[in-house]
């Protein structure tokens, strides 16, 4: 198996809702794959996929009605400590919740926590060790 993730799914309530959180509230912009049942959302070399909840559910053969801290986080690397509020505040604007307010980590970063309309956890950080390039790709030291 190659070292690769290619999609991450989020199974969402309502899948209106969470194309406006995305696609309006931060901007993001749907890919030509998405139709009214999914949504498509290329983020640098993977892509984010938005599902209904109930149907995402069926398809793995679970209950959808599963709720709480599942142990899944998805990152938001910034370039700057400041575009880490920058984000924070944006995701709020959009309808997210603020979850944990930025601050100095141990690490040595920045970072701070929203949910999505459906209780997605997002980090956003700041990590003077790592760097991103151009393309937004994260860039881990070998």
């Amino acid at each position: 198996m190659e070292q690769r993730v290619s999609i991450i799914g989020l199974g969402v309530r309502d899948l209106a809702a969470a194309r406006a959180f995305y696609l309006e509230g931060l901007g993001w912009r749907a890919s030509g794959a998405s139709n009214e049942g999914i949504t498509f959302i290329q983020i640098g070399g993977i892509a984010l996929s938005l599902y209904p909840r109930d149907k995402l559910a069926e398809d793995v053969g679970v209950d959808p009605s599963g709720e709480g801290f599942a142990g899944v986080t998805i990152a938001y690397n910034t370039r700057s400590r400041e575009e880490v509020d920058q984000v924070l505040k944006q995701a709020e604007a959009a309808g997210g919740r603020l979850v944990k307010a930025a601050e100095d980590v141990f690490w040595g970063g920045y970072s701070g926590y929203f949910a999505d309309p459906d209780g997605h956890l997002w980090e956003v950080a700041w990590n003077p060790f790592l760097e991103i390039d151009g393309a937004g790709n994260l860039l881990l030291p070998d």
